[in-house]
């Protein structure tokens, strides 16, 4: 990832509704949730909804599935991990043990 890319993931983050989107995603699992359930969860108008979703999208932390007519939206892990990879990029100045617990912290089995 490079920086503009890490620029726009984090203030895509950076606005409350997003932040909680992003969270019911990631939550969501590979499942992802529906655009319209989505913006029930939130309580959120649907053109609201769509607007945060195209700038998650954009910023590569989420991505739309087609279910028949219904239109999934998933966390983007490979994003995620990539913005997190970024942002660790120079971490702990060559002592990667002060890493472990961040790296332990985020790693699941998803």
């Amino acid at each position: 990832m490079d920086k503009d890319s890490a620029l726009s993931a984090l203030s895509a983050l950076g606005q409350d509704t997003r932040l909680e989107v992003f969270r019911l995603l990631v939550r969501a699992g590979s499942q992802g949730i529906p655009a319209g359930e989505i913006a029930t969860t939130i309580g959120a108008v649907q053109n609201t909804t769509s607007t945060h979703l195209k700038v998650l999208t954009h910023a590569g932390l989420i991505r739309a599935e087609r279910d028949g007519r219904t239109i999934r939206y998933v966390a983007d892990m490979i994003g995620f991990r990539d913005l997190l990879a970024f942002l660790m990029e120079d971490c702990c100045n060559g002592a990667p043990e002060l890493c472990r617990p961040v790296i332990d912290a985020v790693t699941c089995n998803c």
